[in-house]
């Protein structure tokens, strides 16, 4: 009986102990693994965000007077699987690219191009080529490019111009007029002009309560 008793002890033992650390195994992992973080994934540089969020920074116009054709043609790398841009060029999954700054939406004759792109009305200006290298799915949805888009403005803007050597040499877009800080004679004169409107609006009530 006393073994008996014994066995039944430890046994009764071993299960408290199993209990025991599997309550404060499950508690640790809850709060190790099972917590939300705080930031979900990860960033991929040069991809374009889900939210297309515009990247802050200085204008594409400003950034094209300032461009590098050679940086560009780092750039134009990305293309170069779809795209030939030699004069006289095959097309390839995507037309040729040689001439394109300045001609039409759809202008390489025989290449099939979606319906999306052709119903884009105007040309390939700075404008609407910034707009196509951000992201080709909102310039021309259901556009056949599967290209996410270029993030980076710096790179659209040496691309562009790297576009641009290859046949075109549209001219760059004037830059943003840079608006001259104010005076102080400017800051006074704005307080007078303040101060004048304030006089007259307290002779003006003045008078109605004659």
């Amino acid at each position: 009986m006393s073994n008996n008793n014994t066995i039944a002890g430890w046994v009764l033992a071993g299960g408290i102990a199993a209990l025991g650390f599997s309550i404060l195994s499950s508690k640790y992992f809850h709060a190790d693994n099972h917590q939300r973080p705080e930031v979900m994934g990860y960033v991929i540089e040069g991809v374009e965000s889900s939210d297309g969020a515009a990247d802050a920074g200085p204008s594409i116009e400003t950034l094209l007077q300032t461009a590098d054709i050679a940086a560009g043609e780092k750039v134009f790398g990305k293309c170069a699987a779809c795209h030939t841009i030699n004069q006289g060029g095959a097309n390839g999954i995507g037309p040729n690219l040689w001439d394109t700054m300045g001609k039409p939406h759809g202008h390489v004759a025989g290449f099939a191009y979606s319906d999306a792109l052709k119903s884009v009305p105007g040309n390939w200006d700075w404008t609407s080529m910034d707009a196509w290298l951000t992201s080709p799915r909102r310039y021309a949805d259901g556009t056949k490019m599967t290209f996410a888009g270029l993030g980076k403005a710096e790179d659209r803007a040496n691309l562009m111009v790297y576009l641009n050597a290859q046949g075109s040499n549209l001219p760059l877009p004037a830059p943003p007029a840079v608006e001259e800080a104010p005076t102080a004679e400017d800051a006074e004169a704005e307080a007078g002009a303040a101060e004048e409107a304030e006089e007259a609006v307290e002779a003006d009530a003045a008078a109605a309560e004659e």
